[in-house]
């Protein structure tokens, strides 16, 4: 067995036998000469992205930043007090701001809301024969609150415009006469008109509207039973007047 083992090692060529640098297997050979590399390991191919593709995502990625960045200085103008730069561009800012990332403190102010508010509507509708009825009240905000209740992502729009228009319109009037103590009042007055004839449309089964009227309910939201406090007043009813409607309500509406 020792004679026939000897033989084979004296029979391979000296340059095809396994070294330290060539081991077994791995020896450079006419195919593949020191140096080169065998097919599937060739360092251009195993490169996960081409130049363009690089340039792209490099792009993409500057414009990330930049847009991220430009969000962030729009916020942070918008809640910051009042500047130079702020005041400048204060329409930019509110329509990067307005209404999907609004900021406010009033649920850190020293007196939270502690009212349910309710917004409903009502119109008075006209037939070709000169006939009108008064429609019975729509509940605007029932709506709004249908479409949140059961939805992990709600609009913001179902939130906060009925409650902003109705802010905007209580802020810049007079409770005892309804009348504007602004120059904003009949802006306001405007915004919520448009709203609710947004939900209801130009007809009511086939009748022409022509006047609308709005009630809005506060209600006091009640105590906990363990705090000993009084029940809380009788829900507050204010009817404003009846508001003509006019083609131009519905310009940009549909």
């Amino acid at each position: 067995m020792t004679e026939t083992t000897d033989r084979a090692a004296t029979a391979r060529p000296a340059g095809d036998r396994p070294t330290a640098d060539h081991p077994a297997g791995d020896r450079p050979t006419a195919d593949h000469p020191a140096g080169d590399h065998p097919e599937g390991d060739h360092p251009a191919r195993d490169r996960v992205w081409s130049a363009p593709a690089q340039l792209v995502l490099g792009l993409a990625a500057a414009m990330l930043t930049a847009g991220t960045g430009l969000f962030l200085a729009a916020v942070f103008l918008h809640v910051a007090p009042a500047n130079t730069l702020s005041r400048q561009y204060r329409d930019q800012i509110d329509g990067v701001v307005y209404p999907e990332f609004e900021q406010n403190w009033k649920l850190f102010a020293p007196n939270p809301l502690q009212q349910n508010i309710t917004v409903d509507a009502r119109v008075r509708t006209v037939a070709d024969g000169g006939t009108t009825r008064t429609r019975d009240w729509t509940g605007l905000t029932a709506q709004d609150i249908a479409a949140i209740r059961g939805n992990p992502a709600p609009s913001h729009v179902d939130q906060n415009l009925l409650r902003r228009a109705w802010d905007f319109y209580d802020g810049s009037h007079d409770p005892q006469d309804e009348r504007p103590t602004g120059t904003r009042g009949k802006l306001a007055e405007q915004y919520l008109k448009r709203i609710a004839l947004q939900r209801i449309g130009r007809e009511v089964d086939g009748e022409r509207v022509l006047e609308i009227e709005f009630r809005m309910t506060a209600t006091t939201v009640a105590p906990p039973a363990w705090s000993g406090e009084a029940e809380p007043p009788a829900p507050k009813v204010r009817e404003l007047p009846w508001w003509p409607v006019a083609d131009e309500d519905y310009r940009g509406l549909g």
